[in-house]
Formats: C-alpha cells, structure tokens, sequence
C-alpha cells in the first residue's frame, strides 16, 4: 500500500533536517493518512478510503465527498476515486 492520499495525491518528501550549525541530515516527510468511511449522498452508500487529515478537512469543508469529487482535477485522484468520481457523475446526470 503506497503512503499517498487517495483524494488529494499528497505523498512522501523528502528533504534535510538543519541544525543550528548547518548539519544536514536526511528525512523522510510522510502525509498524515488516515482509514476512514465516508458516506456517498448520489451513491447511497459508504466508501472507505485511506486519505490525509488535510482531505479529510477539505472533505468536510466543501460539503461531503460528492462535492469535494466532483470539483477535484483528476490527476489527483486515485484509481479508485476516478471510478468513484465517474459513478457519482453518471448519478447526478441521470437525477
């Protein structure tokens, strides 16, 4: 399972932690990724989904998974949220 948010694509980085003397080391940054099940209002049923506390957030922010996928460029989104994106679009087309 890659360490990568479903929803938003936020994964790893890499970088150097900098002491007081200028001392760099190597570190590894992972996302702050969370299991969570998350109910779709068009679908009328839970999906689970490993995503980022940060998505999860914006998740909430924007109104539900509906709206947070149907606003969300699909170069973020895995391959199961783009099958997911494109239910709830057919969904909402239909209705």
């Amino acid at each position: 399972m890659a360490r990568r948010c479903e929803l938003t694509g936020k994964a790893t980085q890499t970088g150097h932690l900098v002491s007081h003397s200028n001392h760099k080391t190597k570190t590894v940054f992972r996302p702050n990724l969370v299991n969570v099940t998350l109910q779709s209002d068009a679908l009328g049923r839970s999906v689970r989904l490993r995503i980022s506390a940060n998505a999860l957030r914006t998740v909430d922010h924007r109104g539900g998974l509906d709206a947070f996928l149907v606003k969300a460029p699909a170069g973020d989104l895995s391959t199961g949220a783009l099958t997911l994106k494109r239910d709830i679009e057919k969904k909402l087309a239909t209705a």
